[in-house]
């Protein structure tokens, strides 16, 4: 027979990974505690795919990188030291992997990743939001790779200028560049679509 398990235990353990911060929950991984490594996988898996998938010019690249990306953290967990925050660490391996991708393979045929891109969203619901959100997603997909990453990590990830400095190896001063010309090509995108939809 086996031992009933504290009901202190099963009502303490979550508690304790809910509030933990990113970080503490890498460091307590970096000791062994799998449990800890579910939750930040937990917090962290779509949004590092719909970052992949934005950025990855091939779609069968996509889920190569992101699984890359997680064997890499669980390979460099013992050496983990929180110097940044821990979505920006997670997200410089997967970037890094991407580069590498590009490099080993440039001049390969591209695929479209566009479906994969906003996977984690709700399907639009009428015909005029589909044809918005191709729309947006071609204007998206049209912008420069820096600045169309910069926009990316800042509206789908939520992240600060410093975080996608961090991410990017860029300067702060650099990625607020690049967001301020993708925001400006993204209207005239967007404005010059409407334009045509509206003369045909």
């Amino acid at each position: 027979m086996s031992l009933p398990r504290s009901s202190a235990t099963l009502v303490r353990m979550p508690d304790t990974l809910l509030t933990a911060t990113d970080e503490d929950l890498m460091l307590r991984y970096s000791a062994g505690d799998l449990p800890s490594f579910r939750e930040l996988y937990r917090r962290h898996s779509q949004g590092l795919y719909r970052f992949v998938a934005w950025r990855a010019p091939r779609r069968a690249w996509v889920d190569e990188i992101v699984q890359d990306a997680w064997a890499s953290l669980h390979v460099a967990r013992a050496g983990y030291q929180p110097q940044a925050a821990f979505r920006t660490y997670l997200y410089q391996i997967a970037r890094n992997r991407l580069i590498d991708l590009l490099r080993q393979r440039e001049g390969q045929e591209h695929d479209d990743v566009g479906e994969l891109a906003d996977g984690g969203a709700s399907p639009p619901q009428s015909l005029e939001q589909k044809q918005q959100h191709a729309l947006l997603h071609a204007a998206i997909a049209a912008l420069p790779a820096e600045q169309k990453e910069a926009l990316v990590l800042q509206q789908f990830s939520g992240m600060s200028i410093l975080e996608i400095a961090v991410v990017t190896g860029a300067e702060a001063e650099t990625v607020k560049s690049r967001l301020r010309y993708a925001m400006k090509k993204l209207r005239a995108g967007l404005d010059s679509a409407a334009g045509a939809g509206g003369q045909a």
